[in-house]
């Protein structure tokens, strides 16, 4: 890795060097990048639910001045905030047991994207202004989608490795079950 390109992990896991290699590594470095690019997945996964969150109340209250829902958003918030299908949703299905790192720098993050718009109060903001957070937030889940996706590919070229030298022999899968 070059020193441009940083010391975040984002930085080591998308740099164009982090899998060089990768057939001549340890099995165990290489489960040491898989589980490296897979933490900042969950980061980013974290971050993005966060900012979508976010828009989900701003297009709430949108919708509600435009007449499109009925009573305040704090009276709504839960219906607001609950988990369902969004349009257009393609989740990659994993299921990931490792806890997001950094949590408070990912809220700092990105309640910082629209400090300009108090979204504690969004009653209190015009139009405009929340037209101009769904722009700002929007583009940033776009962002940080587009990172994911990126990560998930790193992600599966490890474990792509890892799984060729279980089905070529390379790798003992009794070690593995001793490992556990």
């Amino acid at each position: 890795m070059s020193a441009e390109q940083g010391s975040r992990r984002i930085d080591r896991v998308l740099a164009d060097d982090y899998l060089v290699g990768l057939g001549d590594l340890a099995l165990t470095d290489l489960r040491g990048l898989r589980d490296e690019a897979e933490q900042e997945e969950v980061d980013l996964s974290y971050i993005r639910r966060l900012i979508q969150g976010r828009l989900d109340i701003v297009r709430a209250e949108l919708n509600r001045r435009e007449g499109g829902a009925e009573g305040t958003l704090v009276e709504n918030l839960a219906q607001v905030l609950a988990d369902e299908p969004r349009a257009g949703a393609r989740g990659m299905g994993r299921h990931s047991t490792i806890e997001p790192s950094r949590v408070d720098s990912h809220r700092r993050y990105v309640e910082a994207l629209v400090a300009d718009v108090d979204l504690s109060d969004t009653s209190a903001r015009s139009s405009d202004e929340l037209h101009h957070a769904m722009r700002v937030l929007s583009d940033e889940e776009q962002s940080v989608s587009a990172k994911r996706r990126r990560v998930q590919a790193v992600m599966d070229t490890c474990s792509a490795e890892i799984t060729r030298r279980y089905k070529d022999g390379e790798a003992d899968v009794s070690a593995l079950l001793n490992d556990a």
